[in-house]
């Protein structure tokens, strides 16, 4: 049974004509009829209204690259159309026509829909609830969104797929290596392999080689951003300190933008499972924890802009403003900044190891890498909590897992849940003392095989196709350069006794040497480098920004 049949109550509800009268009083316009067959909004229409139907009924279907349709659901008066691209305006997903009879709905574009889910918190609890699921729906279906096409485990490919899973979008991959059919689509669309993969988005269009960001713009997932604008807050990274300020601070009137050069959840979102954050007693996966709090996010009127990277940070103090120098030349301006860019994955002093990644060498262990490696025998670096979480996700996908530890053991560096999992699973080899020296492959065929040496001298040598990476990670403020203080490792300072223009002032907590900019998670010179910890500054700064917008003025 698929998640449509399982919860298909939840999904596509019914209003009562209560709930109906509550809702009329959010729509963005005037009830409009329909023809037999017109379309109410089409697959990559961005800003699409959601449908409140009042009389008849709408088909929706989910369509592929390629056009291939696929009905989800027909529904009638009391029920509303959308997934959860409605809340923040961004390109649908799906398809909906008039039925045989026509009919008349209620438009809700995102400003007024978001209004409703803050404005009637019953109502609001079950269209959200319904506008995520179907999204999840879609996801877990094999007939929407974009289709990947190339040779399976090459690096490009397997970028793409992450930054797609990451982001929450649907896709379908097929393999050029295998699939004739693939084959046959390359040969008709005039595609060579030093073009793969490629990329075939909802409307049609193909995508080359893309990079990211042009997979972001094809999908209608990066914003666009209106330089004019000034923001009260704009955040830089969306991992758990950046959703956290983004929600607290929207839902407190802020407006707000968030930027990532990636994905939402930052390094937590990689992460397969967290069993000891509040609240979850089984855990949650990193990526749905990420997945919820974007979605609450944009709820409150949030901005995310996704794949966007900040390059600099200037401050302009006689206009009271903050300026952010982005990759594609826009310059953002706010009020206040909030760095919360965390850490980059750090990279082992092993020879070319720069050649293996996204070839058989990853710093993160999700699905993906998890099916590419199914069945195989698997090498981990790492001896912190994000180590033991990857560990224990990946062995029970893999035939035998060695996990190499430079230190004694485990003890000092992980929590004892995960120690004592580890402990008690039969195909995972502990290798203390041990670090890797060499590995072995090209970048066309892949890792092929590690050299492990311990501290007595012996080496070990081990063929392998996937190495995984959880060795810590360094602070991503190379691209505050002069801007800001930072300490003797790259971390941004807060809370000190700073000068700046000549006049001593003392900082509030998380504010940086710099008035206006503050910081929040691992990026934070002595953070606690904990999910629950990062979400806590994210909540604490937005009170702290109030303080000095009120005492600015």
């Amino acid at each position: 049974m698929d998640l449509i049949d399982s919860r298909r109550e939840q999904m596509f509800p019914i209003l009562s004509a209560e709930q109906i009268a509550v809702a009329r009083r959010f729509a963005s316009g005037a009830a409009r009829r329909f023809a037999a067959g017109e379309t109410l909004f089409a697959v990559g229409e961005v800003a699409a209204p959601l449908w409140l139907i009042l009389e008849g009924a709408i088909d929706v279907f989910r369509r592929d690259g390629l056009g291939n349709e696929t009905h989800i659901t027909t529904e009638g008066a009391g029920q509303f159309s959308g997934e959860i691209s409605q809340l923040g305006g961004r390109a649908s997903l799906s398809v909906g026509r008039a039925g045989p009879d026509g009919c008349r709905a209620l438009p809700f574009d995102a400003a007024h829909l978001r209004a409703m889910l803050v404005g009637s918190a019953d109502l609001g609890e079950i269209v959200m609830r319904a506008l995520i699921l179907r999204r999840v729906g879609l996801i877990e279906s094999d007939g929407a969104g974009s289709i990947l096409i190339g040779p399976a485990h090459t690096p490009d490919l397997v970028r793409l797929q992450g930054f797609l899973t990451r982001n929450g979008y649907p896709h379908n991959v097929m393999d050029a290596s295998e699939d004739p059919e693939a084959r046959a689509l390359l040969e008709r669309f005039g595609v060579g392999e030093d073009e793969l993969p490629l990329m075939i988005c909802p409307d049609g269009s193909l995508l080359r080689r893309p990079t990211d960001a042009e997979a972001g713009r094809c999908l209608g997932i990066t914003t666009e951003l209106d330089p004019e604008k000034v923001y009260d807050v704009a955040v830089v990274g969306a991992g758990p300190a950046g959703l956290a300020t983004a929600v607290y601070a929207a839902s407190e009137g802020l407006s707000v933008l968030v930027l990532d050069s990636r994905a939402i959840g930052g390094q937590a979102g990689a992460s397969a499972r967290i069993e000891n954050y509040l609240g979850f007693p089984t855990g949650i996966s990193g990526q749905a924890l990420a997945g919820r709090a974007y979605s609450q996010a944009q709820k409150f009127g949030a901005e995310l802009g996704i794949p966007i990277t900040a390059e600099a940070l200037a401050c302009d103090d006689r206009a009271g403003q903050v300026r952010l120098s982005l990759a594609d030349g826009v310059t953002v301006r706010a009020r206040s900044a909030v760095i919360a860019s965390g850490a980059r994955y750090r990279r082992p002093d092993v020879p070319d190891i720069e050649t293996f990644e996204g070839a058989g060498v990853s710093y993160w262990a999700s699905p993906i890498e998890a099916k590419l490696c199914a069945g195989e025998e698997v090498a981990l670096i790492g001896a912190g909590n994000s180590a033991g979480q990857a560990a224990v996700f990946l062995a029970d996908k893999v035939e035998r897992l060695h996990m190499i530890v430079r230190g004694d053991g485990l003890e000092a560096s992980m929590s004892r849940y995960l120690v004592d999992r580890i402990a008690a699973l039969p195909n995972v080899e502990l290798h203390t003392g041990s670090e890797v020296v060499a590995l072995e492959g090209d970048r066309a065929g892949g890792l092929t095989g590690a050299v492990f040496r311990n501290r007595d001298g012996r080496e070990h040598h081990c063929a392998l196709r996937h190495l995984f990476l959880f060795i810590g990670a360094d602070p991503n403020t190379h691209w505050l350069r002069d801007a800001i203080a930072l300490d003797d490792r790259g971390f941004v300072v807060t809370g000190g006794a700073f000068t700046h223009g000549g006049v001593a002032r003392t900082a509030h907590p998380l504010e940086t040497s710099h008035p206006r900019v503050f910081a929040a998670g691992d990026v934070r010179a002595g953070s606690t480098k904990r999910v629950a910890a990062a979400v806590g500054e994210g909540a604490a700064v937005v009170a702290q920004i109030h303080a000095m917008l009120a005492d600015s003025g």
